[in-house]
């Protein structure tokens, strides 16, 4: 479950009348990055910058630095920090360069921050994240991969911590909000959701929501990342096409919400102004609206418990001529089924998973594999490696590299 807010965590919050809360970002040139950065603009009495962090994209990150003044700026390529280090001298920046993995989670873990934005794609963003959450911050999760690959381990960490862990993924975010308050307490978890009949987790479709399956083996990166609604990273908005990002999205509630897969449905929804329902047992069914704009769960999630301005548009609601709904084609997406299995499977299932497919997405957008070979990749990689239970950081990343090294075979052979 999403963890809860007890008397102890409460008085770690700061209280926005007098107190002003320091904000690192992990992923700050990444799309939720940047809609992060967008929000604290817009609230500067309420926010200081204290970190931020990129992986290459050392352009955007110096932009960002000469803006922002952070503390301290983290680079992932070690082969770009002596010419960052450069242009921050001959800036007069006063922000401190780290590196790396340690670099990460410094500033995932300093005593001096009080929220931290996991906006890292993929699996290398589970070190960090984890960092935060053991320290004990307020972690606002972008970053889904960090509970697919070590749901128990990063949920343990959160309980014992004292952590606050509030989900930014639209759907997550949408379901947190329609949940009973009740269910955020341990105390109280049983009961609550002894009044939810169903859960619905909705996605758009993607861009191949209609398009006949036989012209899917001729589907170009370029194609695959206009997404309709939303604007995305180019590995997102693959998932999205493959609706892998569903997915690995039901993992990721089966863990943020401590419930089974069978209490989950996939509903599909074009318009994406519907980001998330609960049905409850009395026949009643909570959703959340919004625009299609990653600055509205940001915003909720920074202010959270309280609310403000996120600064986008309301909905025009004359303008919303229909919202409709639809059951997913599993022939046309079969990753939907791949995950539910996975989630109903052994730990390492959902490391290869996420493993399998981050690899054949980048083949994909490098052009060394075709669209529909992507699930191919993800399934034969499942079905040669060993079930296990991994329960360390060590063993997760071990079985990762496995299924890394296994995909890549797999890949070389199509």
């Amino acid at each position: 479950m999403v963890h809860s807010i007890d008397q102890q965590a409460s008085k770690k919050l700061p209280s926005y009348s007098d107190q002003r809360a320091s904000v690192s970002i992990l992923g700050s040139t990444g799309s939720i990055g940047q809609s992060t950065l967008a929000v604290l603009a817009a609230h500067p009495e309420r926010y200081d910058l204290y970190a931020l962090s990129a992986n290459t994209r050392v352009d955007l990150l110096l932009e960002q630095c000469l803006t922002w003044h952070p503390n301290y700026a983290v680079i992932n390529d070690s082969s770009k920090a002596d010419w960052l280090a450069i242009e921050f001298k001959k800036a007069g920046l006063s922000t401190e360069l780290l590196v790396g993995e340690v670099g990460l989670d410094a500033i995932a873990s300093d005593d001096q921050v009080d929220i931290v934005m996991a906006a890292i794609v993929g699996a290398a963003g589970l070190q960090s994240t984890l960092a935060a959450v053991t320290t004990g911050k307020k972690v606002l999760l972008a970053n889904k991969e960090s509970l697919v690959m070590a749901g128990p381990l990063f949920m343990t960490a959160v309980k014992s911590s004292n952590a606050v862990l509030l989900p930014i993924d639209s759907e997550h975010n949408a379901i947190f909000q329609c949940l009973p308050q009740s269910s955020l307490s341990d105390s109280t978890k049983k009961t609550a959701f002894t009044e939810i009949k169903k859960i619905l987790l909705t996605g758009s479709g993607g861009p191949f929501r209609t398009l006949p399956i036989r012209e899917f083996s001729e589907v170009t990166p370029e194609q695959a990342c206009s997404h309709p609604n939303w604007s995305m990273g180019r590995k997102i908005s693959v998932d999205s096409a493959t609706m892998m990002n569903k997915g690995l999205e039901l993992i990721e509630a089966c863990y943020l919400f401590d419930c089974k897969p069978s209490l989950i449905e996939i509903l599909l929804h074009p318009q994406s102004i519907i980001h998330s329902m609960v049905e409850y047992v009395d026949g009643s069914v909570l959703a959340q609206l919004g625009q299609p704009d990653m600055r509205i769960p940001i915003a909720h999630a920074l202010a959270w418990p309280q609310r403000m301005s996120s600064g986008v548009q309301s909905l025009d609601w004359q303008a919303l001529n229909a919202l409709s709904f639809e059951s997913p084609d599993l022939q046309r997406f079969p990753s939907l089924a791949i995950a539910r299995q996975v989630a109903n499977d052994a730990i390492s299932s959902s490391i290869i998973f996420n493993a399998a497919n981050e690899v054949a997405v980048q083949s994909f957008l490098d052009n060394r594999l075709s669209f529909t070979d992507i699930i191919t990749v993800v399934e034969e990689s499942l079905a040669k490696i060993p079930s296990s239970e991994p329960s360390s950081l060590i063993d997760i990343k071990t079985v990762d590299e496995e299924a890394r090294r296994i995909a890549g075979s797999i890949i070389a052979c199509l």
